[in-house]
């Protein structure tokens, strides 16, 4: 093989779902020992793109061809023979098996008599010295921390021989020291000869590590741009088609405790937590995810009881009952706006006054859909929701972001049907997945609520997003809540250190 060719080449991979097109005649090129970055808004068809690459998606058009030679479609364990391994953003390991038996998984046929765990422990051994990625075969997955679950990953592809690695969003899992000893090394992998795909929706990191970035937008490449000409506004631009304003935070100053968490403890989640949330103030929570976050948002909305402590909205506890919470007009964000955010089968207007139909929305047990609908279509206007079908749209139509404007709108427009501005807002993970436009307007919109006298808890495993919104921060590792601190006395090696157990 011409060592100047490119290792892999994509040309005109399209692929449909129903009358969606989620790529449309893609072409492109990865060299050999090149970062090739993916960006696109959430639904780009990044995605889809690099499912089709490693086998699990046939294209409906289109061909590959991988150092050279056509890569059959729709088969992993091609991909995985030709050299292509992939990194997901949620890792595929089996938590009660040693590092050592994750990595053979799969690599030994069933009816090979006797394992040969001395050959692969061997080398197991050499590749993690190779890259310098530390890890102990012999440990339990379970054991570890993120980043070296995240190292069993890459060293699982790297032990079968992979010579292309595509990694799916490496950092959103990462404390910032595990962020930087992951990209030094992707600089050994490449220095080894390696070519890297790698998806972000973090501008910074890209522009960081790649060499090249394609920029897909609607299903289709719209701008290929080496790294050393690109800038993160143009970047921007190309990805939403629009220049996208950065967030501007109101005057605020933090008035009174709105609600108070008192020494709360959840069996195997939170270990006497204790917080204080003011009007008018935005205080975060980081945090690797995984640490105890969950609980506290349930505990938060009345969706799960403290086994000790007490929390109080106003002066007064409630019960660990949902109806209860929003009465006291908290609203909530919840992380997963598929499961839980958002019924997928209704339409727009009837989530829109989903958690408060009874109260401003029925009378007699009859909905009046007329004040219904019309709720619904001032939350699509006000809140930019970009539905085709209109309020009768059905939820799950919806993209990621707009699913999120909507329920930002549910949670933030209730004066607007009658109520009154929340006093408490609970956002969990608000803007995971979302695009850097959709993510600039949720931040704009948690700004300004803050500014009109609600205190925000915002839980976030983006750093950047907690210091671009928060007034005070704290830090939870297993379960245990270090003292909110104003923003400006942190810095990312102190926060990163905090995540990671050391005292802050």
């Amino acid at each position: 093989m011409d060592p100047r060719a490119p290792v892999l080449r994509l040309t005109g991979i399209t692929k449909r779902f129903g009358p969606l097109t989620a790529n449309d005649a893609i072409s492109l090129e990865l060299a050999h020992g090149e970062v090739l970055a993916l960006l696109g808004e959430n639904g780009a068809g990044k995605s889809t793109l690099v499912s089709i690459l490693f086998g699990h998606y046939v294209p409906d058009e289109g061909t590959i061809e991988a150092f050279g030679r056509p890569l059959p479609p729709g088969d992993p364990a091609a991909a995985l023979a030709a050299g292509i391994g992939m990194v997901h953003q949620h890792f595929a390991l089996a938590d009660n098996l040693s590092v050592l038996d994750n990595v053979m998984l799969g690599t030994e046929p069933l009816w090979r008599p006797k394992s040969r765990r001395a050959e692969a422990r061997a080398r197991l051994v050499a590749t993690a010295q190779r890259f310098g990625l530390a890890v102990d075969p012999d440990a339990r997955v379970a054991a570890l921390s993120v980043g070296e679950r995240q190292r069993v990953e890459i060293l699982k592809a790297l032990t079968r021989d992979a010579r292309v690695l595509i990694l799916d969003e490496p950092t959103a899992v990462l404390t910032p020291q595990e962020s930087e000893s992951l990209f030094a090394t992707l600089e050994r992998l490449v220095a080894e000869g390696l070519s890297l795909i790698f998806i972000s929706h973090k501008l910074p990191e890209v522009l960081r590590v790649s060499d090249r970035i394609a920029v897909l937008r609607a299903g289709k490449l719209v701008a290929t741009r080496a790294t050393e000409s690109a800038d993160r506004g143009a970047l921007a631009h190309l990805m939403v088609g629009r220049d996208v304003p950065a967030p501007v935070a109101r005057p605020h100053t933090a008035g009174s405790v709105v609600c108070a968490i008192e020494g709360v403890t959840v069996a195997n989640a939170l270990t006497s937590v204790s917080l204080a949330l003011r009007a008018g103030e935005i205080a975060a929570i980081a945090g690797v995810s995984g640490n105890g976050q969950q609980a506290l948002a349930e505990i938060l909305c009345g969706l799960r009881a403290p086994d000790a402590g007490r929390v109080t909205v106003a002066g007064r506890a409630l019960p660990a009952d949902a109806r209860a919470w929003i009465a006291a007009g908290v609203a909530r964000i919840p992380d997963d706006r598929h499961a839980v955010g958002l019924i997928g089968d209704l339409p727009l207007w009837e989530n829109a006054i989903a958690e408060h139909y009874r109260t401003r929305f029925a009378r007699r047990g009859i909905v009046r859909r007329r004040a219904a609908r019309r709720f619904a279509r001032e939350v699509v206007g006000r809140f930019d929701v970009r539905a085709g079908g209109g309020v009768d749209t059905p939820a799950r139509a919806l993209s990621g972001g707009n699913m999120q404007k909507l329920i930002l709108g549910r949670a933030l427009a209730g004066e607007a049907a009658g109520g009154t501005a929340p006093p408490l807002i609970v956002a969990n993970q608000p803007t995971w997945g979302l695009d850097i436009g959709a993510v600039a307007f949720v931040h704009q919109q948690l700004l300004d609520a803050c500014a009109r006298g609600a205190a925000v808890l915002l839980i976030s495993d983006d750093l950047d997003e907690i210091f671009a919104l928060a007034d005070r921060i704290a830090v939870i590792h297993g379960g245990r809540l270090t003292p909110a601190r104003p923003a400006a006395d942190w810095d990312l090696p102190a926060i990163g250190l905090a995540m990671a157990g050391a005292s802050a």
